[in-house]
């Protein structure tokens, strides 16, 4: 049975039932939704700024993959604004080769300039080595703080004002549940944006589902991957992600509810900002909160084993 969408009177076929919003969309319909969502959250948060450089950090995935396009389509007659695409190699077999592939071809399409970096030139070690040497933390706790680290400097190397990633609603949901489970009141407090010494961080997408991200990714051509990172099951985000997927399939809209009732829970706590500038980490000299940073803890870590 043919379902038509429903959004303004229109008739044409739809390809998606947005149950949290009751809709269902034809594509145009559905490609104006999802565009719309990430222009109001780009405005809503002072994204982009006249003059920008935006780094956007792709890994050749669906999420990165479609926000690069978009920024294309959005900003194209924006003579001001420069935007360039920064991919990690984190050095992960059969996975992260190809991921690269598809971000070489998606920016070579767009005339966007790419620059890769890897973990082996940036810090002697690939995340396959990392992951053989058995610790028990999950291999994403080091790669999330090593890709931090060498996208941060890439970028500032490149004269980036600002750091574009794809994180969508799932990702943003995920760590807000991440943090209430833990605790860790601390991190949900961090409603000021990013330190000064950084590059400032945006996230376009963070209320777009990934499922439409994916849908969009597929209606603007581009290919989706069909390989996933060996790690990605091992960590603690992961059995988040699936219990959240659970609830949002039984409960359509939980996912959104999360992230309004954690936008007013935020606002019911004491905003803490501090202008006391950060201490420089005593072995690479890039800002940090103690006297050795994250990153070279853990390749000091790794070189000690």
């Amino acid at each position: 049975m043919t379902v038509r969408c429903n959004k303004g009177g229109c008739k044409n076929t739809a390809i998606i039932h947005q149950k949290y919003a009751g809709l269902h969309l034809c594509e145009p319909h559905f490609v104006d939704a999802v565009e719309g969502k990430t222009k109001r959250e780009m405005r809503k948060q002072s994204m982009i700024e006249r003059g920008d450089k935006i780094a956007v950090a792709l890994s050749g995935g669906k999420d990165s993959s479609a926000l690069l396009y978009m920024l294309k389509k959005i900003f194209h007659n924006r003579n001001d604004l420069q935007v360039f695409a920064l991919a990690v190699d984190e050095g992960i077999s059969g996975f992260r080769a190809l991921t690269l592939n598809n971000a070489k071809k998606i920016a070579k399409e767009l005339e966007i300039e790419l620059c890769i970096c890897s973990f082996v030139d940036e810090f002697g070690f690939t995340l396959d080595e990392i992951a053989s040497k058995g610790f028990e933390q999950a291999p994403c706790t080091f790669c999330g703080v090593l890709r931090r680290k060498l996208i941060d400097k890439k970028a500032r190397e490149l004269g980036a004002t600002k750091v574009a990633t794809a994180h969508n609603l799932d990702d943003e949901v995920q760590s807000i549940m991440i943090n209430y489970v833990r605790g860790d009141i601390s991190r949900l407090k961090r409603v000021g944006g990013r330190r000064k010494e950084f590059i400032p961080r945006i996230k376009p997408l963070r209320t777009v589902l990934e499922k439409e991200v994916a849908l969009y990714a597929l209606t603007a051509g581009i290919p989706l991957s069909t390989v996933y990172c060996p790690y990605a099951e091992l960590s603690f985000r992961f059995t988040v992600k699936r219990m959240l997927n659970e609830f949002e399939m039984r409960h359509p809209g939980t996912k959104y509810a999360l992230m309004r009732g954690n936008e007013r829970f935020l606002r019911l706590l004491p905003t803490v900002q501090s202008d006391k500038p950060l201490l420089r980490c005593e072995l690479c000299g890039e800002a940090s909160a103690s006297g050795i940073c994250k990153a070279c803890e853990i390749v000091e870590r790794l070189k000690a084993t």
